[in-house]
């Protein structure tokens, strides 16, 4: 099965700090640039990383910052993951995307110690109203360039509307070759694409005029996703002064599992 990396070698350090090596393919490419990949995929290997380190039975991750530090470029780098703070029942963790002598991403995750609340639960969030499997194809997006976007099948909420509205996303990809993909990394290698499913200014690339690329993803998590689909409700808002936001309730199949929100900076299309 095709693939959005290839690993090259993984090493565990005596001090518990892990290095791993990747390749990525053509998929992984960027839509702003050729010659970067897409946050995307990037947030997926970065989350698979999160995963496999040092797990613990009565943990998961229930949250993902990532701070994107430059363009990431569509060349071999390194993840180091390493452990910041240790705790039988809060831990901190993170990963460093590296390319090219410099780093690319900062990713840190929470860990938290799962128990039975279900007597308590309660969510404010309500289900989508649509099943994807009943949705139209939504093709719009493959105006996009890039391996990432054409990666994607997509569908779409009759009401979807510049800045506002519900998308459906899933692959047939795994996130590493010759490896299966976890729910959570197939899922979390998503998200950033919300920033583009309702872009207020429309989906006509060569007719934007505008960039609004976000400097970092913020994911938050009250269960754990499980399958194939990625819901994305998402909410696009621009400020005056050249800020904007995304901010998107996140769906599987099940139900909502929780949001994101990226920071955008937005600025004239370079000619």
């Amino acid at each position: 099965m095709a693939a959005y990396y290839h690993l090259i070698k993984r090493d565990q350090q005596a001090d518990g700090v892990c290095m791993a090596h990747y390749q990525p393919t053509e998929h992984a490419q960027g839509a702003w640039n050729a010659h970067e990949q897409h946050m995307a995929p990037a947030t997926g290997i970065l989350a698979a990383e999160l995963e496999q380190y040092l797990p613990q039975d009565n943990m998961r991750i229930a949250r993902v910052s990532l701070d994107i530090l430059g363009l990431i470029p569509l060349d071999d780098f390194t993840i180091t993951t390493r452990c910041i703070r240790p705790g039988r029942t809060i831990e901190l963790i993170e990963s460093v995307m590296s390319s090219r002598g410099r780093d690319c991403i900062i990713a840190r995750a929470w860990r938290l110690m799962t128990q039975d609340t279900s007597a308590i639960a309660g969510l404010e969030d309500s289900p989508a109203q649509h099943n994807p499997e009943n949705l139209p194809a939504w093709d719009e997006m493959k105006g996009w360039p890039g391996g990432y976007i054409k990666s994607l099948h997509l569908v779409a909420d009759p009401n979807r509307r510049p800045g506002h509205g519900t998308v459906w996303l899933t692959n047939d990809l795994e996130m590493v070759a010759d490896s299966p993909t976890a729910d959570v990394v197939r899922l979390l290698g998503m998200v950033d694409t919300a920033n583009g499913v309702v872009p207020r200014l429309g989906l006509n690339v060569s007719e934007l005029g505008w960039v609004f690329p976000n400097t970092d993803l913020q994911i938050h998590m009250h269960r754990a996703p499980k399958g194939l689909w990625l819901g994305i409700e998402a909410v696009q808002q621009y400020g005056t002064d050249g800020i904007g936001l995304t901010s998107a309730i996140l769906h599987d199949v099940h139900g909502p599992f929780g949001r994101s929100e990226q920071i955008l900076t937005i600025r004239p299309m370079p000619n």
